[in-house]
């Protein structure tokens, strides 16, 4: 290259490679990436096993639901409690029915959560008190 082109080599070859100096600003900058992504990957990770419970909460709190459901006689008002095992894992739910303005719809609440957390889905709907 010459400075005709609008380039120097500031007195050195291409033999010569890179200065110290150089090399420790690139595995700087390289290490600053490498740990940007492996906290990318450990997020990741993380909230993969979060949606994950998620879903099976949400699931159990829908099984909850259709047997509310399809059941012909409507549940009872008030509370009532039961333990689900989904996905290996042990869910408590909590089912509560309540009248709506309208005497002949229920308005049924589920909550779902894990052993000791707190709840993890909830999910409402409506039936006819009359099957």
């Amino acid at each position: 290259m010459s400075k005709a082109n609008g380039f120097s080599h500031f007195g050195r070859s291409a033999e010569h490679g890179f200065t110290l100096v150089e090399m420790m600003v690139a595995l700087a900058v390289f290490s600053l990436a490498a740990l940007a992504l492996m906290k990318l990957v450990g997020v990741s990770i993380a909230s993969t096993g979060t949606v994950d419970r998620k879903l099976i909460a949400q699931i159990v709190a829908e099984n909850v639901a259709v047997e509310a459901l399809a059941d012909p006689v409507a549940p009872p008002l008030g509370t009532t409690n039961g333990v689900e095992i989904n996905g290996g894992l042990s869910w408590r739910w909590v089912r509560r029915t309540t009248r709506t303005a309208d005497i002949r719809i229920l308005r049924i609440d589920i909550a779902v959560a894990g052993a000791n957390g707190p709840p993890a889905a909830r999910l409402t709907v409506v039936r006819s008190v009359a099957g």
